[in-house]
């Protein structure tokens, strides 16, 4: 395990490798995401994104992960899964520290099931692994309705991201995304600088290394993604 900042409000530590990402806190970060295990607004120490076979798909996904985190040896309270076909060890990285935050962000993707949103589509009944996958992690102070925008901020990133990579939908359409990509907000909630976030659009801050970081890890692990397929692994 690696320390993610090179100072924070308290040690916080990460590692990458092919079966998962794992952020480790030693204090409960606030977290808000639409993570399987561990969603919506909620208390986290542990953040994975965990990667499965493009096959997966079990009758009841939370069973299952708990089952998981038990067999690894992991704690099973105030943790945070993400699932993933992608390959985690092959994903974007980028890092912001400022007098007002400090900001981390891994990226994981794969487009294969890439879609425009507000364009007809397939649906499904039960959710697949996600595909492009987001992990921002803040060490500063920020008010819920800033977390929202954070996603707001993240999602028009990656959308850029993939409209600069041409990534297509099976249709030919520009991606917005993929069908089933999902996000995780974490934050301290300690002052850095005196400053609270109350925004994170693009224009504040905050917002505009959100942008910045996420477009440029996105950019990144879809690039890894078609040099693999490209070495045909």
């Amino acid at each position: 395990m690696q320390p993610v900042f090179g100072r924070s409000a308290w040690p916080i530590h990460s590692r990458v490798t092919a079966e998962m990402i794992q952020i480790q806190s030693e204090q409960p970060l606030t977290v808000l995401t639409s993570a399987v295990v561990g969603g919506g607004l909620a208390t986290a120490t542990m953040i994975l994104n965990r990667h499965v076979e493009s096959s997966y798909c079990p009758p009841d996904p939370e069973a299952e992960i708990q089952d998981w985190l038990q067999a690894k040896g992991l704690s099973r309270c105030q943790t945070v899964v993400l699932l993933t076909a992608a390959h985690v060890d092959e994903g974007g990285y980028r890092r912001v520290e400022s007098e007002y935050f400090r900001l981390a962000v891994w990226a994981t993707a794969g487009v294969g099931n890439a879609a425009r949103a507000g364009l007809d589509g397939p649906v499904y009944l039960q959710e697949m692994p996600g595909t492009i996958n987001l992990i921002l992690l803040i060490d500063g102070r920020m008010t819920i309705p800033a977390m929202v925008n954070s996603i707001i901020t993240a999602t028009e990133a990656k959308a850029a991201a993939l409209q600069d990579l041409c990534v297509t939908d099976p249709q030919g359409n520009i991606a917005t995304g993929t069908s089933t990509d999902a996000i995780v907000v974490a934050s301290t909630q300690e002052w850095v600088g005196s400053y609270l976030h109350s925004y994170a659009g693009v224009a504040s801050p905050l917002g505009r290394s959100i942008g910045q970081a996420v477009y440029q890890a996105v950019r990144e692990a879809v690039e890894n993604e078609r040099r693999r397929r490209q070495g045909g692994e």
